[in-house]
């Protein structure tokens, strides 16, 4: 198999990088399109930075393990399955799958900080930032924790306002820069998603002659 099409996906949270990944990997068939997430490479919860007020802060780049990560990607880019288990937050209701990476065409690689570790970055053939306004991250961010991670308000605030605002700041925002791709997501996403699996598509072609 020929060197896989790597794309990294960031962008700040509740930009509406997940939904718009579905629909992305919606649109290959399975064996045409891996995905590696950065959620499943942050460090057991134990060992993750406390702020000023005891509260665990997920949202720095610390909380993740970059070097595995890279390793992963690097070994899949070389045409190796990957199998790592899924990381849960160490919630005990939840039995951690074990994840099975394997080869494909186009490998999408995302998460909040694919563009700040240079060692993923250095990897990606193509780079994409989904883009949202601050209010409408903020809005989604209230819903979302609220819905299905049952936050109250203060406390999505609180986590938004200390930890995910200042984040975006210092380690995503600037890479914008950096983007090959900027998709604006303040209403929807459908123009700059039909010009990115057009583009895949033809990369999956590609690889196939």
């Amino acid at each position: 198999m020929q060197h896989p099409f790597i794309v990294g996906i960031t962008g700040g949270s509740a930009s509406g990088k997940t939904t718009f990944l579905r629909r992305l990997l919606a649109s290959f068939p399975e064996e045409d399109i891996c995905l590696i997430s950065q959620d499943n490479y942050y460090h057991p919860r134990e060992n993750q930075q406390i702020d000023v007020n005891g509260v665990t802060n997920f949202d720095l780049p610390g909380s993740i393990d970059s070097a595995a990560y890279a390793a992963d990607v690097l070994q899949i880019s070389q045409g190796k399955e990957v199998r790592r288990q899924e990381y849960t937050f160490n919630n005990p209701n939840v039995k951690a799958n074990e994840l099975v990476f394997r080869p494909a065409p186009i490998v999408v690689v995302e998460g909040i900080f694919v563009f700040y570790f240079e060692e993923v970055a250095k990897l990606l053939d193509l780079k994409v930032y989904i883009d949202a306004r601050e209010h409408v991250k903020l809005q989604r961010r209230i819903v979302r924790d609220r819905d299905e991670r049952g936050y109250d308000l203060e406390d999505v605030l609180y986590r938004y306002t200390n930890h995910v605002a200042p984040t975006y700041e210092k380690y995503i925002k600037p890479f914008k820069q950096d983007a090959d791709i900027v998709i604006p997501n303040n209403r929807h996403f459908d123009r700059g998603l039909d010009v990115l699996v057009s583009f895949l598509r033809n990369k999956v072609v590609e690889a196939k002659k």
